[in-house]
């Protein structure tokens, strides 16, 4: 019989931890929290010092029963959840409950005395590997009050601001709608982004540009920066076609040559909050599921010959710490694989940021013996693809900088009768000269502005680094010059003007959302993805091509609750609150005076708001729009998708249309467009509408004919060969393309398919990929063909 019971969170982990522990232990899982605030009402009691009421979770019975049987018959139990805040509040309740159970009397024969509750200990896992479960089972420690109340203090704030808000916005605008502390301020991050990008005004201004040639190839460009000693940049095209004239005749001459040895240094290990940017750059991975493959990484993998091994450090960190023997791991490593020039002098050493709390290393690999390559026929594709990418980090981590030579060429151009000291073009060029840490991992802050991939040891882990090939290294940046010496004469071969426009600021994508979040203080690494998550599911953003725009819905919901809740609203406001959160944690402030501070303040401006805030659904916002039907004015009301025009006679008419508003208010009709085909079951015609981004096609008879069906793009199904593609809408809000067929064909893309076949290996299609910085390339469509049939078009990019 076990002696001692151990209780984790997860199964995986059970199962690891058990084998590594032996016999003398039980280890169970709690399946995550086992106790929560009830779903039906507040759960705290605000007169009572804020006080939760917990109740076991319903799914979370049995299992909790097990847990309590089993601590009965045992002398010590370890909770080992993990080691944040969330698993220390798992270990609090399974320990209240060991304690309230120790003191029932058991019923039987003869009624059984409460027996002493068992020993409870805590022990915190750091890493799923037999030193890791070592250490901690040889460092048990009392549970952490200040820990259990920092989560509390999240847990009860969230729920008072939630489960207040969330009712008014349904009394407001509609049913089933959510705010939340942290969610809704996201989502203004993303408001606020949107509103920048409208209110933008693009200047234009030009450049000119000088292709020259000296006594050995190969030519080189040159921009022009300075006009009599001072700088220029041209504002209209005129402007560029007079220095143009006044330099075309030359003569140009080199000035000036500088060089100098620039380094750049290797990036630290993974931080929560860098690992869901990366993955999401390099791998393409959502942030949820990339904490999700990460966490199966880190409960352990069945390797043939060692059992069940953690193979990354525990996921949910904002530290950049890295234990000794870790690093003395890597340098042993990359002293092996890479030899000693890549090996600094002494292990790179890297400063966490301010906020940080330090309770947990870095992510990294938990041993180098296991390199990705040595698991290619044991992980997963994407289990692969991550690990793989967390190793090369590492590895980069603790690796020598890179070292490139950059040159930096004056040429003066001083034509008789121009202006008092000529005009001044600049060519730049880089060349790497020791790839140092970029030998196994291409960061994203390559000054070319290329898209890099994790290398790796043995090649790319995905991304278009990978499919781009790039993984060799970085490339030259800017030009491939010359030999040339100062006082040179250079021969001018074309002068070329181009016209250029300033750019709004860039749309967040999921991983600059996570980056802005943090970098605001918002969230902790533990709900970085949860946030992102939530935010698309409750409809409030959706994700275009790759980037965040605020739905309809959004906007309205975040410009109300700005208006009523100012406080809980403001960004600033919302990292203090991380911050006091952390401060409980470290024991210098209390509990209750956190959630007193908060709640005067917000209580009075929810029942301000019951009052005053606009009743949108409610809401019939004149047009003076004729109805087309009976003739009575059409009017704005909002729906589920949004705002939309409907009869203000309804339901006696049930027009409806789609419109649009002009930047001075002003409301535009959207006509349908034909969709070329009558209804098969009244015989009006078709028309093309839009839900979520996907476009279908419904009867112009609705509401009085509601037959509708998916639009076609034109292109049969390379699968079945019968049905049409389609476009259709997933869950998440994200475009993608399916046959027509469904269920029965279960064909699916998410990029477009074009027609054609593959030349490389007769796929009945081709397909759209677009690629970073928007260019889109021709691609089979064929999973695992690697036929490219070259670029569409490009744009820009951040």
């Amino acid at each position: 019989m076990a002696k001692s019971l151990v209780v984790v969170e997860s199964p995986a982990k059970a199962k690891t931890i058990q084998k590594i522990l032996g016999k003398g232990f039980k280890v169970l899982s709690s399946m995550g929290h086992v106790m929560d605030l009830p779903k039906s009402r507040l759960g705290v009691d605000v007169e009572n010092g804020f006080a939760p009421r917990y109740i076991v979770i319903k799914d979370r019975k049995k299992v909790l029963g097990e847990i309590l049987e089993a601590s009965r018959s045992v002398k010590t139990v370890y909770l080992a959840p993990d080691p944040d805040r969330e698993g220390e509040a798992i270990a609090w309740h399974i320990a209240d409950a060991i304690r309230s159970d120790a003191g029932k009397k058991r019923k039987g024969k003869a009624k059984e005395a409460p027996k002493g509750a068992a020993e409870v200990r805590r022990v915190l896992f750091h890493e799923i590997t037999k030193k890791g479960i070592t250490q901690g089972m040889s460092d048990p420690r009392s549970l952490d009050r200040n820990r259990y109340d920092s989560q509390q203090a999240r847990r009860i704030l969230d729920r008072l601001v939630g489960y207040t808000l969330s009712p008014l916005l349904w009394s407001k605008v509609r049913r089933g709608l959510s705010a939340g502390r942290v969610q809704s301020v996201a989502v203004k991050i993303v408001c606020r982004r949107e509103q920048e990008i409208s209110s933008f005004v693009p200047e234009e201004y030009w450049s000119l540009t000088a292709r020259l040639a000296g006594s050995a190839p190969p030519p080189f460009l040159s921009k022009l920066v300075e006009a009599g000693g001072t700088k220029v940049r041209p504002r209209t095209e005129q402007e560029t076609l007079e220095l143009r004239k006044a330099v075309e005749n030359g003569p140009c001459v080199v000035r000036e040559i500088r060089k100098k040895l620039r380094r750049r240094m290797a990036p630290a290990p993974f931080t929560t909050s860098k690992i869901q940017q990366e993955a999401a750059r390099v791998l393409r991975m959502p942030p949820y599921k990339t904490m999700m493959v990460a966490q199966s990484l880190y409960e352990g993998i069945d390797i043939p010959g060692e059992g069940l091994v953690g193979l990354i450090t525990y996921m949910r960190t904002d530290s950049v710490r890295v234990a000794d023997e870790a690093l003395l791991a890597a340098r042993e490593y990359i002293k092996t694989a890479h030899g000693e020039a890549y090996l600094p002098q002494s292990p790179n050493v890297y400063k966490n940021r301010k906020s940080a709390q330090d309770a947990h290393e870095a992510i990294r690999p938990t041993s180098m013996e296991h390199s990705p390559d040595s698991l290619k026929s044991i992980l997963s594709r994407d289990q692969l693809r991550l690990y793989r990418l967390i190793w090369s980090r590492f590895v980069a981590s603790q690796m020598a900088p890179a070292e490139f030579e950059q040159t930096t060429i004056d040429i003066l151009c001083d034509p008789v009768g121009g202006v008092a000291g000529g005009f001044l073009f600049r060519a730049t060029g880089s060349v790497p000269k020791f790839l140092g840490y970029l030998e196994v991992y291409q960061d994203g802050s390559n000054g070319n502005g290329r898209q890099a991939g994790a290398a790796g040891e043995g090649g790319a882990p995905g991304g278009n680094g990978g499919e781009n090939g790039e993984a060799e290294g970085e490339k030259a940046e800017g030009n491939l010059l010359p030999v040339l010496s100062e006082g040179d004469r250079l021969d001018l071969k074309e002068l070329v003007g181009a016209q250029h426009f300033t750019q709004p600021p860039p749309r967040f994508s999921e991983s600059s959302l996570i980056k802005e979040l943090e970098e605001q203080g918002i969230g902790r690494p533990s709900t970085y993805a949860a946030i992102v998550k939530t935010i698309k599911d409750r409809g409030y953003v959706r994700l275009e091509e790759g980037r965040f725009r605020p739905t309809e819905l959004g906007g309205i919901v975040t410009g109300l609750l700005e208006e009523s809740f100012p406080k809980v609203m403001d960004v600033a406001f919302t990292a203090r609150m991380e911050e006091e959160l952390d401060q409980i944690e470290e024991g210098e402030r209390e509990f209750g005076r956190t959630l007193s501070d908060f709640y005067l303040p917000f209580s009075e401006e929810l029942e301000r708001a019951k009052l005053s805030m606009p009743k949108v659904k409610d809401e019939l916002i004149a047009t003076g729009i004729a109805c087309q039907a009976c003739g009575g004015e059409m009017v704005i009301r909002f729906g589920r998708a949004g705002r939309f025009l409907a009869c203000r006679n309804y339901p006696e008419c049930r027009n409806t249309s789609n419109f649009r508003e002009t930047a001075e208010g002003k409301i535009e009709l959207l006509a349908d467009e034909e969709a070329g085909v009558a209804c098969d079951k009244c015989g009006k015609p078709m028309v093309v509408r839009r839900w979520k981004g996907a476009r279908y096609i419904a009867c112009s008879g609705y509401p009085d004919c509601r037959n509708s069906r998916p639009f076609p793009i034109g292109v049969a199904c390379p699968e079945c060969g019968q049905g049409d593609i389609v476009e259709r809408t997933s869950r998440m809000g994200k475009l993608f393309y399916s046959c027509s067929r469904f269920p029965e064909c279960r064909f699916a893309s998410w990029n477009r398919l074009v027609d054609g076949e593959c030349p490389l290996c007769g796929y009945k299609a081709m397909a759209e990929k677009v690629r970073k910085g928007g260019t889109t390339e021709i691609v089979c469509a064929r999973k695992g063909c690697g036929e490219k049939r070259g670029k569409k078009s490009s744009g820009a990019t951040e």
